[in-house]
């Protein structure tokens, strides 16, 4: 779902510039289930415009205002109007890992190879 910008005054959000956006919304998640906050493309392509923490996450015990972090990668400043898109919320289901301590791990193709082993060249 949409999540608008929820702000008393227009917002300039210059570049280089990281700013806290209140949105007026407050939510209850149930248990089993978290909110991802993204940014939305439109903004990212036409302005530069992205969430820090992305996918930003609210836990089901969270009660208080949602907030959307925001910061400007583009060239120029950008405005926020109260009522303006600014992210996208996505409620999900949270699985529980169970952590096995091991001393060795399976074998894969790839093994340890990090950074520079996407397959691409």
């Amino acid at each position: 779902m949409d999540i608008r910008a929820c702000v008393e005054d227009p917002v300039s959000l210059n570049p280089g510039e990281i700013k806290l956006i209140p949105t007026g919304l407050s939510i209850s998640i149930p248990p089993g289930y978290e909110a991802q906050i993204r940014p939305r493309s439109g903004l990212a392509l036409n302005h530069g415009i992205g969430i820090v923490n992305s996918p930003g996450t609210i836990d089901s015990d969270y009660r208080g205002e949602v907030g959307i972090i925001l910061i400007n990668w583009g060239k120029d400043s950008f405005i926020i109007k109260r009522g303006d898109r600014i992210a996208q919320m996505v409620i999900s289901k949270v699985y529980k890992a169970s952590i096995l301590e091991t001393e060795d791990l399976d074998a894969t193709p790839r093994g340890e190879g990090g950074f520079g082993h996407s397959g691409i060249r």
